[in-house]
């Protein structure tokens, strides 16, 4: 018998899981990135479909959990038909909160979504666009530097212990 306690998911997170919006890999992708760690279990893939500075079209690849799958299919739906500087803004909170709420050990879901769509719109302007906007701050975001040392740890501790303890 497990002594562990099941996780409480809203409804939204599990239909999300069970019927994922944008799933897939994007061929013609303007620009993709990605968040999180094959160690731990939990990676997203953002590809983002950009004309002039509107995302047009957004989809998402997704090994990890229910709570994972869900946050990156919500904000592939949170950013279509924004412009970068407002997708820009959505927040992990925005995330959560749009999925009805995440049990607080899984609150790292809505990070590495973020996460990964910051780094999406960073790496189109400096690779694709080879500009700055003024909106685009030089030094990472929080959500790009949480998702950064989530990583890390993930990796420092796999290295460690040759397996996620």
């Amino acid at each position: 018998m497990s002594t562990r306690t099941p996780l409480i998911y809203t409804p939204k997170i599990l239909e999300l899981f069970r019927n994922p919006k944008n799933l897939g890999r994007m061929e013609d992708a303007s620009v993709s990135s990605q968040a999180g760690s094959p160690a731990c279990g939990d990676v997203i893939t953002i590809y983002l479909k950009i004309n002039g500075d509107k995302i047009i079209d957004a989809s998402f690849e997704s090994y990890g959990c229910a709570a994972n799958i869900a946050a990156a299919s919500i904000i592939t739906e949170m950013v279509k038909n924004k412009t970068l500087k407002e997708a820009w803004d959505i927040t992990w909170e925005d995330v959560t909160n749009e999925l009805g709420g995440l049990p607080s050990i899984k609150y790292h879901c809505s990070i590495l979504a973020v996460g990964g769509l910051k780094r999406a719109i960073r790496r189109y302007f400096e690779e694709v666009r080879k500009e700055h906007p003024e909106w685009l701050p030089r030094d990472l975001s929080k959500e790009e530097r949480q998702a950064l040392e989530e990583e890390e740890l993930i990796e420092r501790l796999y290295r460690k212990y040759g397996t996620v303890p």
